[in-house]
């Protein structure tokens, strides 16, 4: 990414977070963090990627709430960035967390298997 994308990415993430924290607050969903944003090097495209705690709707329910109420978090871009097309956004759960758990697991498991002589010692 370049420096200008970046710095997009930036200010688009610092503007979203009201506006999906309020739908968020709406629909019990939660907590919801906004972990990043990644924008098309023409400005045009941008992907927000969400996790969320504790919610009382699954996190892909909170996704396809939010595809229906996209158009207040883009008249947030729109009316506070400096942009002269706000983005097409598409939000996305965050599962790196996920993944983390996983490979842990895994790493867990090849240990444990690995050294089986070392705890009959």
């Amino acid at each position: 990414m370049s420096i200008r994308t970046e710095k997009v990415a930036s200010v688009i993430k610092r503007i979203v977070v009201e506006p999906i924290s309020e739908i968020a607050r709406q629909h019990s969903a939660g907590m919801v963090t906004v972990s990043s944003v990644k924008v098309s090097s023409d400005l045009q495209y941008a992907k927000i990627y969400l996790t969320t705690l504790n919610g009382k709707i699954t996190p892909m329910e909170f996704i396809a709430i939010l595809e229906k109420n996209k158009y207040k978090v883009k008249a947030e871009i729109a009316r506070l960035a400096k942009l002269r097309y706000v983005p097409e956004i598409k939000m996305f759960i965050d599962d790196t967390l996920d993944q983390m758990d996983h490979i842990q697991k895994l790493l867990d498991d090849v240990r444990s298997t690995s050294n089986p002589s070392s705890e009959e010692e």
